[in-house]
């Protein structure tokens, strides 16, 4: 299992310096999402401070763009970090495609199949002279002349990661990505009932093995050097596992685990006008929730929970805090990994 490392927003103001801080303390790669920033700028800059350290987008938004557009960027980061970036595409859901991006949306899986086949027959003319001859229901590329088509480069086609919740997406992983990007809201029993079950079913649809995909986590953690660090890092995962339990797409990983009276709660209020709702969903979060979808442990003992709890699981692992921490507080778990 590696350990990757996520870009978050205390680090903006010095990308640069955090990754080439983050490859010298022994992490493997380095995530960007796209929330309120441009993960591609925020990886340009980090894949030009670093020479080996892996930089991704975990996620960006697939839907928000064409597969051009994407295949472009793509194809330039690629160069740019010398065969180190790696594409982690999403969906995001229904309201912010239509709405905040203005994109349009259908079936998520089917429309994904297509921007994965596209993206790739873009590659492909790009890289090996392919004629452009991609033709879909979602999607169409049939032009490409000379003076639009950027020069091959030996680093090839970057690896796309897709995430994905549900078994359809799942399963699509399987079939078409080099990796899994699993969503943070998840658990150990989710994992092993649900995820890697929808993903071999892909896989054996298309004719590969698991060593084909890898799988990746941004797991919760829940740490701290003292009680009351512990105490405010557990009230923030609270309120984390709370905001996405209210989230109906994410109601199988309750479900499962019995909870469906928690996400219905937990959903109810989300909805509702209480001023109070943030703070009254995180209280509903009771502490055997927490520690099942949450490693709840001192710095010195993080690694060890982590590898028991995930290890045969998933082959990448990144700490999710929802609280600010110090690069630091992981020493200890950076250290057991190496």
């Amino acid at each position: 299992m590696l350990l990757d490392a996520a870009l978050l927003s205390t680090g903006m103001d010095d990308i640069a310096g955090t990754a080439r801080d983050l490859e010298e303390r022994g992490y493997a790669a380095l995530w960007a999402s796209e929330v309120d920033h441009d993960p591609f700028l925020q990886l340009f800059a980090a894949g030009q401070a670093t020479g080996r350290l892996q930089v991704g987008t975990a996620i960006a938004v697939a839907f928000a763009r064409s597969p051009m557009t994407l295949a472009t960027t793509a194809h330039d980061l690629q160069r740019y970090t010398r065969g180190r970036f790696v594409l982690g595409l999403g969906t995001q859901i229904k309201p912010h495609v239509e709405r905040r991006f203005s994109m349009p949306w259908s079936a998520p899986a089917a429309r994904m199949r297509e921007f994965v086949g596209a993206l790739r027959a873009i590659w492909d003319a790009w890289q090996e002279g392919t004629p452009l001859r991609f033709e879909g229901e979602f999607y169409r590329h049939t032009l490409m002349t000379p003076m639009f088509s950027p020069p091959a480069h030996e680093w090839g086609a970057p690896p796309v990661y897709l995430a994905a919740v549900g078994p359809l997406m799942t399963r699509l992983a399987g079939e078409v990505a080099d990796g899994l990007l699993v969503h943070g809201f998840t658990t150990e029993r989710y994992l092993h009932e649900r995820t890697l079950p929808a993903l071999d079913e892909g896989l054996a649809s298309a004719g590969r093995g698991r060593a084909d995909v890898a799988v990746t986590l941004p797991g919760l953690v829940v740490s701290g050097r003292d009680e009351a660090e512990m105490a405010a890092a557990a009230s923030a995962v609270k309120a984390t596992i709370a905001f996405y339990g209210s989230t109906p797409a994410y109601r199988p990983v309750l479900e499962l685990h019995g909870w469906e009276s928690l996400a219905d709660e937990l959903h109810g209020l989300s909805v509702s006008r209480r001023e109070d709702k943030w703070t009254a969903m995180r209280d509903l979060v009771d502490d055997e929730v927490l520690a099942t979808f949450a490693v709840v442990a001192e710095p010195a003992d993080v690694g060890a929970a982590v590898r028991r709890r995930y290890d045969g699981l998933v082959d990448r692992f990144s700490v999710y805090a929802s609280y600010p921490a110090p690069l630091d507080l992981w020493t200890p778990l950076v250290e057991s990994f190496r």
